[in-house]
Formats: structure tokens, sequence, C-alpha cells
């Protein structure tokens, strides 16, 4: 056993219990004793597990160490649960000393000191063995940890609420973004003096209530304010750098000189003002269009529930790449948060949490200081590759205060994701609920519903809900018309009647009703497979008898001489699963129709279209494939086909898994019998009518160039989702372009 420190100046009694190996340690309140998660994590809620003793701070051996001793750090840092807990230095190996080692605790203790150990300081591991620690994402009700340099005085500050107070004036302005700034300690609310108070400080708190950034106010009127009223000024002042994503991360300096503690010498209470983001902002002035300029996104979020989430894209060289996750932390997640126009990251997301992208991987052990404009400033490994799309990193950002979930509510469900969409109107200068005409009603405006409510994506949206009981509270329907792009914030952003409420079918059993999930499917489809396979073929008309039933052809083709030929413009197809939970048809198999010729269930009546566009837009052919039999046709290394078409099975497609259509199959095509010869645009649209959800509908459109001879079809530039220019370009690429003739 190492011998101890004659620097260590422990009590007596933990003298005897270092001797014994296995006792309990010092008492729980003792004030210098504290815990923090530091090392290399990706969120604030896990770690390398440090504990400061004696003016000090150490980490812990993974030795014996257990969930319940997880669960007593995590309770003790303010967190419901633990989730797991790591050996072998996950989170970097920490410095100093290793200060406890064979650590027993049976769950229910206070404090890790409470539990059994070698003692303290007393250990033979080395800092490759230190334990870390991930607790729940959940926090104990009225408890906030801020880790302070104040321990070198033996002081454990805990605080357990920070919140911006503003005034009387600013109350009703939604989203509050100016006032006071207060501390909750031991249950009552504090002011901080702003003696040593910098800006810095400022864009901190601003990041964690939504805002991007911070900005400058009038004083004088928040001096008046202040002269007025009781003074109660907390003891501590805060030191931030600025890059920290809360103020958890930032330091608490040494107490402020105080006078009873009532009065802040020299000094006046702090005020916070801050600058909400662009789809935050109170109103769309002119001042305010010219602050947030309409420049060209470089960053973008895709495949996230809620507003502020979701898989980080950046856009290069014309094309959206993703982000690895090697290296990605919370100080470089706030930098994209901040850059969209919301607050600092809640947690830096990794493992295709969002979902995997498509395309190059742009950018690699991202580095930032947190001060950047944009996540391209930052520096990033440029030399580095092997980086998968299993690896695409993503972000959580801290969003304003909105009050969007207390405007609308879901009513007669069997459980909280599901039920009739009631919303909150003001009549006669009193509030009521009421209920949403159907007419009308799809996914985009459910999707729209389980977003304002922070339920996540819509899995169905409904049309009649006379099997969901109401509670006799509404008022009839109060909005009708409703009709949403998909990217509204609240359900009243959408098109709708106002209060002119105009609903033939009426409300009751017809009122519109939503049925929110977690995760979505998002089918994307590979643009490089259909411009490598696009060849024509001249078919005779009677060939063709059951692409004729199934409305495969354009409609010249009814009247048409049944020894004649169509022209039909081939390609394959590959649609590919992206999202984070199967892809299945919305209606069940009881309402699949049988296609006899094809001797198989089509379980979507419209599921991909197929055109030709003239430059201007215009529709001049069409393949109009309407229905589709899903099934797993190929899936990645690792994942289990689920869907088979053949023997009546069940249809849909898996998480990873392709559905390949290939282009000698019947429909795969667009007939170009009656098409003259020029340019044109060729554009596939899955999912068109929206049918399934999906929690990214921006990349089911693929547009390419197409050029046609009368004897020959080129495609070229191919790409999924955004706009494609109706610019011609006279040079086709030879190796891009398929110059075959009919066969």
């Amino acid at each position: 056993m190492p011998s101890l420190s004659p620097s260590l100046l422990l009590p007596s009694s933990l003298l005897f219990c270092s001797l014994l190996l296995l006792c309990p340690s010092m008492a729980s309140s003792d004030p210098s004793f504290a815990l923090r998660l530091s090392g290399e994590k990706r969120k604030p809620h896990e770690g390398r597990l440090e504990v400061f003793v004696n003016g000090e701070w150490g980490t812990v051996c993974d030795d014996d160490f257990s969930l319940s001793a997880a669960q007593v750090v995590c309770r003790q840092l303010g967190f419901i649960d633990a989730e797991s807990w790591a050996s072998r230095a996950k989170y970097g190996q920490g410095q100093g000393r290793i200060w406890l080692d064979n650590v027993h605790c049976l769950g229910s203790e206070k404090s890790l000191l409470d539990c059994k150990s070698n003692g303290v300081g007393v250990s033979d591991c080395k800092h490759s063995e230190d334990v870390g620690v991930v607790c729940s994402q959940r926090r104990i009700p009225g408890f906030h940890f801020i880790r302070t340099e104040a321990h070198d005085q033996g002081v454990n500050v805990q605080v357990e609420d920070v919140r911006i107070r503003a005034t009387y004036s600013h109350r009703k302005r939604i989203p509050i973004t100016e006032g006071f700034l207060e501390v909750k300690d031991a249950g009552k609310w504090r002011q901080i003096c702003d003696m040593d108070w910098t800006m810095r400080n400022s864009r901190v708190i601003c990041g964690m209530y939504g805002f991007p950034t911070e900005k400058r106010y009038n004083p004088k009127s928040y001096k008046l304010l202040a002269s007025r009223r009781k003074k109660n000024f907390w003891t501590h002042s805060v030191n931030c750098s600025g890059n920290e994503a809360g103020l958890s991360e930032c330091k608490l300096g040494r107490d402020v000189p105080l006078r009873g503690n009532q009065t802040c010498s020299g000094g006046w209470p702090v005020v916070v003002s801050c600058a909400p983001g662009r789809a935050f902002a109170p109103s769309v002035s002119a001042g305010f269009r010219k602050a947030y300029r309409m420049e060209q996104p470089l960053v973008r979020l895709r495949g996230g529930a809620m507003i502020g989430e979701g898989r980080v894209e950046v856009l290069k060289n014309g094309e959206w790449g993703t982000v690895c996750d090697d290296q990605w932390d919370l100080r470089a997640a706030t930098v994209v948060c901040r850059e969209l126009g919301f607050g600092s990251a809640k947690e830096a997301l990794t493992g295709a949490r969002m979902g995997q992208g498509m395309g190059p991987v742009h950018m690699n052990e991202v580095l930032c200081s947190g001060f950047e404009k944009s996540l391209t400033e930052c520096r990033f490994n440029r030399e580095s590759t092997g980086c998968s799309h299993e690896e695409d990193a993503g972000v959580r950002c801290n969003i304003p205060e909105m009050g969007f979930n207390k405007r609308l509510r879901l009513s007669g469900g069997r459980n909280p994701l599901e039920g009739r969409v009631e919303v909150l109107t003001q009549r006669n200068g009193s509030l009521h609920w009421g209920s949403v005409c159907s007419e009308g009603w799809g996914t985009m405006e459910a999707m729209v519903v389980c977003r304002q409510l922070g339920l996540g994506f819509a899995s169905h949206a409904f049309q009649e809900t006379w099997y969901w009981q109401g509670d006799g509270t509404t008022d009839g329907v109060v909005m009708s018309g409703v009709k949403c792009s998909g990217a509204e914030l609240t359900l009243d952003q959408c098109l709708h009647h106002g209060k002119h409420v105009n609903c033939p079918r009426g409300g009751g059993r017809y009122a519109a009703g939503v049925s929110c999930t977690h995760t979505a499917p998002d089918l994307v489809l590979n643009a490089p497979v259909v411009e490598q396979t696009t060849y024509l073929e001249d078919r005779p008309l009677y060939a063709l008898t059951c692409a004729q039933e199934e409305n495969c052809l354009s409609s010249s083709a009814s009247s048409a001489d049944p020894t004649s030929y169509r022209r039909l413009m081939r390609f394959s197809s590959q649609i590919h699963n992206n999202g984070q939970s199967d892809f299945r048809p919305r209606a069940g198999p009881q309402s699949w129709i049988w296609h006899e010729c094809h001797r198989h269930y089509h379980s979507m009546e419209v599921f991909t279209h197929y055109d030709l566009l003239s430059l201007n837009g215009t529709k001049v052919a069409e393949g109009h494939k309407a229905s589709f039999c899903l099934e797993d046709t190929y899936c990645e290394e690792g994942i289990q086909k689920r869907y088979e078409c053949a023997n009546f099975g069940q249809q849909g497609i898996t998480v990873g898994c392709w559905d390949t259509y290939r282009h000698d199959i019947d429909c795969q095509w667009i007939d170009i019998t009656d098409l003259r010869p020029g340019d044109y645009m060729f554009q596939v649209v899955i999912n068109p009518n929206f049918e399934v959800a999906e929690s990214d509908y921006s990349n089911n459109v693929m547009k390419c160039k197409a050029r046609y001879d009368g004897h020959r079809m080129w495609t070229y530039n191919c790409h999924i989702g955004g706009s494609l220019s109706s610019d011609t370009d006279d040079s086709f690429p030879g190796l891009l372009t398929n110059q075959i003739s009919h066969r």
C-alpha cells in the first residue's frame, strides 16, 4: 500500500479508515468536498468524474465502480439518475491525485463520500483508469449546479435557478429579451452586483435563454427602478470567458464586497439584454431585416423533430455534406446554434443521433474557439478521411421561451402523443378552447402541431376523431381552412380563414386530430444511379398491357394502335431510408390493392412521380408511377431485411435499407412518345402527397437537366433538393451522360 503524503492533512478518523481499507469516508456535509464532470465530454451531463478534497481536484479509479455509485454521483450533481459509467479514462486522463479507489456504494447514499472505499487518497491506480459517469438529462427540480473556483476558499456554491426578470413594460413581450438577472439561492431570488460584470457574461446568459447574442440597453430606467426596490444581492461574482455553453461552465470569483449583504458598493444590479434570432424576433421591421441580411446559408440542420435541433450539414462547392463527430463538443455545437439564430447548445450529438446524411463528409475533427460567426471559420482536419455517416454530428440548441405549447392541446387521445387538436382563441375579451376543421387537414398541418407541442414528428393526420371523446370544454370549431408549408413554428402561423370560420362538415366527429412520434423515416433517392442508368427503349403497345392498366403510360396511349410503339425513357431508382424509423405505408394490409398482372399488392396508391418538364416548369411527359410494392431490396451491413412483397408479406423500407426498382421492370420509365427534341428538366418526387410523415421533405425531390435529340436522351447534373437552373448547358461531360440509343 502506498504511504500517505505528509502534505495530505486528513482527520484522524480517516487515517484509521484508510488502514481498514473499506469504511465510510468523511461526512457528506463537509463543505470542502465537491464533484464535477470534466474531460473530453460531449454533453453537459457526462464526463470524467473529479472530486475536490482539501483544496485540490482529483479523479476516481474505476476499480469496483458500479452503476449504484454513478447514481449517487449524478444525484449529488443535481441529476435525477445515472444512465451508465465508463472505465479506462474514456473522457481523457485527469491530473493530480486519484482521491478514491475501490468505491462501493449501495445507491442510497447522499454523497459519494458516504460510500465505502480504500480511504481518501489511498489508491494504486493510474490515470488511465479514471472513471467516467453518464447521468440522465433530467435534473432534480429546483437544483442547478454551478462549477466554481471558490472551492479554493473551501466554499461549495449551489444555485437553484437563474432568471431574467423583465420590467412591467417588457413582461407582455414574447420572447422576454431584457431584464434584471437574478439567481435563486437558499430559496430566495437575489440580484447580482454589476461591479465586475462583463458583456461576455451577458453573452453566456443570453445563450442559455435561446438568444444568439447580447446587446446594449438604456440603463437609466433600470437605475431608477433599482433605487426604489429592496436590495438583496448574491455574494459571488460570475466570471465567464464568453464561449461557454451555459453558466454551469463559468467560474465564480471571490465574494463581492457587500455591505450587510444588502448593497452593492459602487454598483447596481446586473441587467441583461439579448438580441433574438430571426425566427423569434417580435417584428419584421425594416431595421430588423437590415440587421439580419438574408445571405446564402453555409450551415443548416436536418432530421430534427424540434426547432433548433438536427444533423449539422455544411455547404461546400455547391454541395451539402455532413460533419464528422470526432472531437465534436459543446463549443462547436454552440457556434452552429448561434450562427442559425438560436442560443447556445444544450447538447452536442454524436453517432448520427439525428439520422445519417448523404453525400460527402465535409469536416472532421472540428475545433472552435466559440467566438466564430460560422462553423466554417473553425479549424478542422482537412486531410482526415474514413469518417462514415454513422458518425454524423448533430446539435440541440437552446431556444427562447415562446409559450407555443400553451396555445394548443390534444384532447381525448389514448396517450399524450395523440388526440383531437384544440386551440386557444379569444372571444369577447375571454379565452376559449375550440377544435379545428378537418377539411384539407393533412400531414403538413399535423407536423406543425406536433412540433408546437414539443411531441416530435407527426405519424398520422386524422380527419375523423369521433372515437376520441372530448371533455365538454370546447366551443366548437374555431379554426378552419388551415394550410401549412411545414416550416411554421405554430399552427396560427399557417394560412387559415381567421375570424371567418367556414367548416361545412362541422366539427364534432370531423374535428382534426393528430398522432405524434419521436422518430420518423426519411427517404432519399440515389441521384447518381438515376443518372447512370438512363436510356431509351421503343416497345410495342401490345406488350405494355399491365403497365397501361396501372396508368404508367401517357394519355395518348389509350387511343393508339396496339401495334404501334411507345418510346420509353427508362432508368433505375434506388430509394434509401435515411431516417430513424421504418417507412411503412399509411394504409393497412386490408386496404392494399391487388394487381393481377404483376401478382402483388400495391400498398400506396401514389408513392413516386416521374415527370419531364419544360424549362418553364410545364409538364410535357409523364411516367405517372402511381403505386409501389415497398420492400427491402438491399440493406447496409449488419441490418436485417424486414419487408418483402412476395407471398403477401409485410411492406415497408427498414432504416438503413434500399428499395431498388431496376430500369428493366414495368413502369420504371417516362413515356416520351409525343415529346419533341429539346432541353428539359427531369424530375422525380418521392411521397409527393406527404401521405407518410418523414423527418425531412426537402430531400424528396430529385432534378436533372435533360436533352433529347430525337434519337438519344442525356441526363446530367442530377441533384437532390433545391432548385434547378433552367439555363441550358451545351457542354456534356462524357462520363456523366448516357448516349445509349434505343434498345
